[in-house]
């Protein structure tokens, strides 16, 4: 799949690829999707297991006066599965790799690398890997020095880049790393397509980030939106949206006393909402009990997590 093409290849001077992102939870995964494509595609909170979805990001540009199109896959972070829900989530993860021309492999620099749980997975990647060390800004260099011959005598990645998605920091060399990887080939889509995904996906994904950024415990896990209506007029956008939980209690907390609670994650969610759709956005959410929706193949596949 990488190697180059032969000269009377007509695509010789346009690069197209798919870019793998991949870790455990929490490691900084979402930012860097979101840095790299230069557009909020993902959730972003300080709560492990947000990502649930394979989300695809797509940049295009010049690169050394080689035009390119960059398709990057944000992926769940890598979990040993305890419900259906789980299972679905490593399935988009394993079919990110299966069709990738370069994989990022992103690690904190305090997680060892021996019997970490991503190793098996990269095992099934045809394409480089590049290590992507991250949070750097939260260590000196010595640490990052050991971190860095430590994984190489572990994976013996294509390349290591150790960078700070938070800062910014050593950006361009990794979009460097990734860029000088891909194969010579067509796009894959059109030049003014974002991503994958449906309007109605990101309207759901920015309720969803309100609720893992206002309850605690169980409650973030245990909760899915779904969007019953979109619809675009000349002025607003009028979306309604349900709320799912799996138990009566939960759905009381989720409201909150008199209403408050749904309605700051409401107003919180709009404000994102008319930011990203640049349009005034009128937002109705309802909550219902859905009893362990995360273990129902019917459910899963009605919430989109089947491929």
């Amino acid at each position: 799949m990488n190697d180059k093409p032969e000269t009377n290849n007509p695509f010789r001077s346009f690069r197209a690829g798919f870019v793998s992102i991949i870790g455990r939870p929490n490691v900084g995964k979402s930012t860097l999707m979101n840095v790299l494509v230069g557009e909020r595609m993902s959730i972003i909170t300080s709560k492990a297991q947000t990502t649930r979805h394979r989300i695809m990001g797509i940049l295009n540009g010049k690169h050394e006066d080689i035009p390119f199109q960059l398709v990057y896959s944000d992926t769940p972070g890598v979990i040993k599965p305890s419900y259906k829900l789980h299972d679905s989530m490593m399935t988009f993860v394993k079919g990110s790799l299966e069709d990738a021309d370069v994989v990022l492999f992103v690690a904190e620099v305090g997680e060892k690398a021996a019997d970490h749980e991503v190793l098996p997975l990269l095992k099934r990647a045809d394409a480089p890997i590049v290590l992507v060390l991250n949070k750097i800004d939260l260590s000196n260099d010595d640490q990052v020095k050991n971190k860095i011959e430590e994984w190489e005598k572990e994976i013996q990645p294509a390349a290591i880049v150790p960078i700070s998605a938070l800062h910014n920091a050593n950006i361009a060399t990794l979009f460097d790393a990734v860029i000088t990887r891909l194969p010579f080939h067509p796009p894959y889509f059109d030049e003014d397509e974002l991503t994958d995904k449906p309007e109605r996906f990101f309207a759901s994904e920015m309720i969803r980030e309100k609720i893992f950024l206002n309850y605690r415990q169980e409650i973030p896990y245990s909760s899915e939106v779904v969007i019953t209506e979109f619809k675009e007029r000349d002025d607003i956008i009028v979306i309604r949206a349900e709320i799912l939980v799996e138990r009566k209690s939960q759905k009381g907390i989720i409201i909150g006393e008199k209403g408050e609670m749904l309605k700051k994650i409401g107003t919180q969610a709009r404000i994102d909402l008319e930011e990203f759709f640049g349009k005034k956005v009128f937002l109705e959410q309802h909550v219902k009990v859905e009893p362990d929706w995360r273990s129902k193949e019917n459910k899963l596949r009605q919430f989109g997590y089947e491929e």
